[in-house]
């Protein structure tokens, strides 16, 4: 059963984490454009997000192991959040001597999804588990 909407929304995390590491830029600081790729603080969160949710996406036999670990790309997604808010604070000038770029928004949208997903996730379990309660 992989054409569920929690596969949908999974994909969507995989596949725009993925591509933000190479394209999205985070910040600009004067000439000089930071990517997820350019510094590995950043790069291993969003690397690993994306592949758990794509791995999630296969685990559709064992609702309990995918609900736990779409529980686990949010908390790394929210260690990402932190982490580059952190550093955006400590860049020099602050928040208004830099150019945020698309980049900072990933984090939230995939939280978002990957919310999305576990409510669907949830679903799907209550509605396995009311149609055995009537056999």
């Amino acid at each position: 059963m992989i054409q569920r909407i929690q596969t949908i929304y999974l994909a969507l995390v995989a596949i725009f984490t993925g591509l933000a590491i190479n394209y999205l830029s985070i910040w600009t600081v004067g000439a000089q454009v930071f990517f997820y790729k350019d510094e590995m603080q950043f790069l291993i969160p969003a690397a690993l997000s994306a592949i758990l949710a794509f791995v999630a996406i296969f685990l559709f036999k064992n609702r309990q192991n995918q609900f736990v670990t779409v529980r686990l790309v949010i908390l790394i997604n929210l260690i990402l959040l932190g982490l580059l808010l952190y550093r955006l604070l400590n860049l020099p000038g602050g928040l208004n001597g830099t150019e945020k770029g698309i980049g900072l928004l990933v984090p939230i949208v995939a939280i978002f999804l990957l919310f999305l997903a576990n409510r669907a996730i949830h679903k799907d379990e209550e509605l396995v588990k009311s149609v055995d309660r009537l056999r």
